[in-house]
């Protein structure tokens, strides 16, 4: 299975909610069928004449909640044969409920098509919206040379896949480089900081022979940018990873990003590793770049998470334990470590306010 930076289909309709743009819960689609059925069974059997005629008025607002015109339009039929079929004797209905009924399903009609309408152009504007989405940031694959991957991201922005959090994972001339990000900001507002970044690191892959130089030149990019803007002042936190050819050694550059922890035959890791400035603060102005290379051994995992998840609280305002919970969880499938451990996140944080990432790296050299 890829496993990439789009968060779960099965999760979207849960988020959006049905006053969010996703379809009509199951209920509220039966519930005219079942207007007309009780309203016609109640008549029927009962000996008497039943002044329950003012129900039939809402099934044709309640069908165009749910359904198109055409069926709509049933719905409206059925409710005046209803009101006006002598066998269901509702009470003698006036000229005047007969024409209340007839202009209510009328005008659900009308909104009716209108809604369908609306929801059409929705449905194409979130598909081509998920579509740039994913150009920005397409799926993790499973394998980059000798490192497996496994990602999961979730944007804090209701709706949108992308956030202020970035990683990707890709091969070059000079070995496989990894990066993980998080720009000033969250949500749309910082999308195009996020796509300028990744650009910038794509880039860099294939052509600058060193990480410090790659990092320098996201920092150029950040630069570049917040100058054209007289009022914007870009930054954001990194950290780069280069793996050796034969994936049995890892070079580190944080820039203003917690360091990467190691999985090692169950226990957790941490790197020494001091951060550097922040990306879009002038890096080559701060003095020489540098980092820290770590030997790897089979069966190693690195790990990376963003700040969403270092500083998620719970009701108390207490921290998530990232490093105590992540030994506890290290142990079950390596693939899914990411998701086990969102589900954790969340189980201590009940609102996650922040853009949340991770990434599982695994060198099989």
């Amino acid at each position: 299975m890829v496993r990439g930076l789009v968060a779960r289909r099965s999760r979207e309709p849960a988020r959006r909610g049905w006053l969010r743009g996703a379809p009509a819960p199951l209920w509220v689609r039966v519930l005219p069928g079942v207007l007309v059925g009780g309203v016609g069974v109640a008549t029927l059997v009962s000996p008497h004449s039943l002044d329950i005629g003012f129900v039939l008025g809402a099934i044709p607002p309640l069908a165009g909640l749910s359904y198109g015109p055409v069926a709509t339009v049933l719905f409206g039929g059925l409710s005046v044969a209803l009101l006006t079929v002598p066998a269901f004797h509702l009470n003698d209905p006036g000229s005047t409920d007969l024409l209340t009924i007839c202009f209510v399903a009328l005008l659900s009609v009308f909104i009716s098509f209108v809604r369908s309408r609306r929801d059409a152009q929705l449905d194409l504007e979130r598909t081509v919206a998920e579509a740039a989405q994913r150009a920005v940031v397409p799926p993790l694959p499973e394998r980059v040379g000798p490192v497996g991957c496994a990602g999961l991201y979730r944007a804090a922005q209701r709706g949108t896949l992308v956030g202020g959090d970035f990683f990707d994972v890709r091969d070059g001339p000079y070995g496989v480089r990894a990066v993980m990000g998080d720009v000033q900001g969250h949500g749309l507002s910082a999308v195009a900081t996020v796509a300028s970044l990744l650009g910038a690191f794509r880039e860099a892959v294939l052509d600058r022979p060193d990480l410090e130089s790659v990092a320098a030149r996201l920092d150029r990019r950040l630069v570049v940018d917040s100058a054209r803007s007289p009022h914007a002042e870009l930054f954001a936190t990194a950290v780069l990873l280069e793996f050796a050819a034969d994936a049995r050694a890892v070079r580190i550059v944080a820039c203003g990003h917690p360091a990467p922890v190691l999985l090692r035959e169950g226990r957790v890791m941490e790197i020494d590793l001091v951060p550097w400035t922040p990306l879009g603060l002038g890096l080559l102005d701060s003095g020489p770049l540098g980092g820290v290379d770590v030997p790897l051994s089979p069966g190693d995992r690195l790990f990376l998470a963003s700040d969403g998840v270092w500083e998620a609280r719970d009701a108390a305002g207490v921290f998530y334990p990232f490093t105590g919970r992540l030994a506890v969880l290290s142990n079950g499938d390596r693939a899914d470590l990411a998701e086990r451990l969102w589900a954790d996140v969340l189980r201590h944080s009940e609102e996650i306010r922040d853009d949340v990432s991770m990434l599982v790296l695994t060198p099989d050299g």
